[in-house]
């Protein structure tokens, strides 16, 4: 299946797994939103690579875990694209690894805002922009998770495939 002109949003794509699915996504044909949330130099390096490779992509600064940054991303993806076609969300921390006990309010907040309100807001953003309810084209493309697991403070994901029916990412440790 062609995804040629698709739009992808990735959050956290400015590094590691995030970057990957960046690169692999514009050899599929996707044209790419990186989205970063500080390092606008590791954004633009995966961008670089990216249009080296004959793609399109962006950098697009937003953290995920700030309602308004969420906003503003969508908004700036929308104005340099018209639109998304599928969204992966990828942002998430862990910190240190540390005891439970050991952890402060903050931290425990810190990681609740990212790793679990930040992807609810963006999926939110993403269905008012793909849903036929709103206008979109109705689009089965999004970020669907078959099995999260932590491993050395992190879920450690696999890029499947982007060429199948759906997009998926296989999480588990060691993939």
């Amino acid at each position: 299946m062609s995804e040629s002109g698709k739009i992808l949003l990735v959050t956290g794509g400015s590094r590691g797994i995030g970057a990957a699915t960046c690169r692999l996504a514009a050899k599929a044909g996707y044209r790419i939103a990186v989205n970063y949330a500080s390092n606008v130099r590791a954004a633009e390096t995966v961008v670089a690579a990216i249009e080296a490779g004959g793609g399109e992509a962006v950098a697009v600064r937003g953290d995920i875990g700030s309602e308004t940054d969420v906003l503003a991303m969508f908004e700036a993806v929308d104005a340099r694209f018209g639109g998304l076609d599928a969204l992966v969300n990828n942002a998430g921390v862990v910190d240190s690894l540390s005891r439970v006990d050991e952890m402060s309010f903050a931290r425990l907040e810190r990681m609740m805002r990212i790793n679990v309100i930040g992807p609810m807001l963006c999926a939110r953003e993403a269905v008012k922009r793909m849903s036929t309810r709103h206008g979109g084209k109705g689009r089965r493309r999004q970020s669907v998770f078959d099995r999260g697991e932590a491993w050395r403070g992190r879920s450690i994901c696999r890029l499947r495939s982007l060429q199948e029916r759906d997009q998926h990412l296989l999480c588990r440790p060691g993939a």
